[in-house]
């Protein structure tokens, strides 16, 4: 099988799988170009609420296709970062669900995402000194704010491999599940953030992210909206809450 991206739609969750299994899922420069165009479609659908991001198999990414990095190392790094950008960007709640090695390029993907589920056994690293390469400045920044100077230094300076364990405690990722529980949970977690406000959901991850400029957007969002009225009456009537308001597509 080529590698690929492969997407689908289930229950207001779509859900992007890395393939190449030949590689340990790694990441060719066709694949790195394919994931924002993919995002895009599901940032246009208002069915879908959540997005899930994993790898086929036991894997979840080995990082970016080294036999890419030789023609043009620098256009690489371009394509990755572009589509991690693409990724942190999204505008709903993404999680990655990991399973194996999450290195490199893996890595990049994973702490773009929002949230991070890894079973058991998972193995971290993010290893440009291995290589000889520069580490993107965005990506280095997204890495502190989720493990802090010292932890990024760590992953960054030696391009040793953690544990899932590790991984917790430093804040890498926020649950660690038994072997062969992680898709039940992603499963069980999409649909709760799938039933929650949209409206909450947008404006957390653009303050959570940093943006200081949307407080009086977001405050006209939420007032045109009629979500806070819905979750109020439902709360008081022991119903679940139908949110009305939406991601707009043009966002």
């Amino acid at each position: 099988m080529e590698p690929q991206l492969q997407y689908s739609v289930t229950d207001s969750v779509a859900t992007v799988v890395i393939r190449h299994p030949e590689k340990r899922n790694a990441m060719t420069a066709a694949m790195w170009r394919a994931l924002p165009p993919l995002l895009d479609e599901a940032a246009g659908d208002p069915a879908v609420q959540a997005l899930v991001l994993t790898g086929a198999g036991g894997t979840f990414c080995a990082g970016a296709d080294i036999s890419t990095l030789r023609g043009s190392p620098e256009e690489a790094q371009s394509l990755a970062v572009r589509a991690e950008e693409a990724l942190a960007a999204f505008p709903k709640p993404t999680l990655a669900a990991i399973r194996g090695h999450c290195v490199g390029g893996g890595a990049q993907l994973a702490a773009a995402c929002d949230l991070r589920f890894a079973e058991e056994g998972a193995l971290f690293g993010v290893t440009p000194a291995k290589l000889g390469i520069v580490y993107p400045a965005s990506s280095t920044r997204r890495l502190v704010s989720l493990v802090g100077p010292a932890g990024a230094k760590y992953l960054l300076f030696s391009g040793e491999l953690i544990d899932a364990g590790r991984a917790l405690r430093t804040g890498l990722v926020d649950e660690v599940l038994p072997e062969g529980e992680l898709g039940k949970r992603t499963g069980e977690f999409t649909r709760i953030l799938a039933s929650r406000s949209q409206l909450t959901q947008a404006a957390a991850k653009e303050f959570a992210d940093g943006r200081t400029d949307r407080d009086a957007h977001w405050a006209g969002q939420a007032r045109g909206s009629g979500d806070t009225a819905e979750g109020v009456a439902a709360f008081l009537e022991r119903r679940q809450p139908e949110f009305g308001w939406s991601v707009p597509t043009s966002e």
